[in-house]
């Protein structure tokens, strides 16, 4: 294995393709190992950009438009964060042998589209999930859902993120709201919507599954302790490490995570969000890069997340050790605000163990991720109790 320099001939070079807070800290980790990093996004001054070496602002669902950057930039990977991108010249682009996508063209191409993935884990890998449907039209949904799935449900777009277009429906008279909701807020209309039965489950995880070299060379699977979270809306508003399971059932989880990654292949972080009730594990999704929630890895493990992914990209030794148990709260913007100026700091970082990442982002809107306080103790209760009140303290202004 070896790393050339950055903004030399011999740099190894990674292009980012989505340049969020993820993009952020995954950009500062590769820089750290010596890779010259480039970002690129739909907007300027996105996160990662204000790290990276360079940047370029394009349209990613445009495939000629990512060829031409490949072409000019010239990476040797490419690490996809977001599901907007042109996954078909992503699979033209590792057939031609350019570069490798991360963590391959198939797996991308599978994990952006919650059709392709259901599939695959439900079918295919026959590993339990909720009951669901893909519709087309609003008629299909309609059927779906009075003939098989029944109230409530959650209707999703196909292709989305952060809980974008997703709705739960109780009654009847809802659903013609979520079908429009689901087909304008997804990153990229496919044309269909996801529609699933709700599982009462005890609680839901991210288990971070790590694909890396072992000392034979030879791909091993890691395993980062399981991530409690809770969501609103489809979107995370706290995760705590690690979630107390009973052994076998944290044994399940891993197996179901294994399959999926397995299938998927190729190298990195994978978080594989599934559901558990009593002894029952249940597939929701997977992530083939870190995770939201995984922002906790961030204070709580040996190696966090995105040094993981860096790490097992690059052909290199990882370590999933836990070392302390803590929490994340995401900081919410409360409004639309350009160029918004954050006051609290000061108070903020002085409750005890406590971290805060301010994202940089350039604009805010409501509900807006735009930050992240972290959080340190002996127990999961008092780490996210210190989490949420250093993120309240926070708060996010007009200039």
């Amino acid at each position: 294995m070896k790393l050339g320099t950055p903004l030399s001939a011999t740099a190894t070079k990674a292009l980012l393709l989505g340049s969020g807070e993820l993009g952020k800290e995954l950009a500062i980790a590769l820089q750290r190992l010596g890779v010259e990093v480039i970002a690129a996004d739909r907007y300027a001054a996105a996160p990662a950009m204000q790290v990276a070496h360079r940047s370029h602002v394009l349209d990613m669902t445009d495939a000629e438009a990512v060829k031409k950057l490949v072409a000019q930039e010239q990476p040797n990977c490419i690490i996809p964060e977001l599901e907007a991108i042109a996954t078909d010249a992503l699979a033209e682009i590792e057939d031609s042998g350019l570069c490798t996508v991360v963590p391959n063209a198939q797996a991308v191409q599978l994990t952006m589209n919650r059709e392709g993935i259901r599939l695959v884990a439900a079918k295919h890998l026959q590993v339990p999930t909720s009951h669901y449907a893909f519709a087309d039209t609003f008629a299909q949904l309609n059927d779906a859902v009075s003939q098989n799935i029944g109230y409530p449900c959650l209707v999703k777009p196909t292709m989305s993120s952060s809980g974008k277009g997703q709705s739960k429906v109780d009654t009847p008279a809802q659903l013609q709201t979520a079908w429009d909701y689901a087909k304008a807020s997804g990153r990229v209309d496919t044309g269909k919507v996801i529609v699933e039965s709700i599982i009462n489950f005890d609680f839901e995880i991210t288990l971070l599954t790590v694909r890396a070299l072992g000392s034979n060379g030879e791909v091993k699977t890691y395993f980062c302790a399981p991530i409690g979270h809770r969501q609103e809306a489809g979107d995370y508003r706290e995760s705590w490490q690690p979630q107390a399971m009973i052994p076998d059932v944290l044994a399940s989880a891993q197996t179901i995570a294994r399959k999926i990654t397995d299938t998927l292949g190729g190298l990195g972080v994978f978080g594989v969000e599934l559901f558990v009730k009593g002894e029952q594990v249940w597939f929701s999704e997977v992530s083939p890069r870190p995770h939201d929630t995984g922002m906790v890895t961030l204070v709580t493990q040996q190696q966090n997340q995105f040094e993981l992914h860096a790490r097992a990209l690059l052909g290199l030794p990882v370590d999933t050790r836990l070392r302390r148990r803590g929490a994340s709260v995401p900081i919410l913007s409360p409004a639309a605000i350009r160029n918004p100026v954050y006051h609290g700091l000061d108070k903020a970082l002085a409750v005890p163990d406590s971290e805060i990442r301010l994202f940089g982002k350039p604009q805010a809107y409501v509900n807006r991720r735009m930050g992240v306080a972290l959080a340190t103790a002996d127990t999961v209760d008092e780490a996210r109790i210190k989490a949420a009140f250093a993120a309240n303290l926070i708060t996010i202004k007009p200039d």
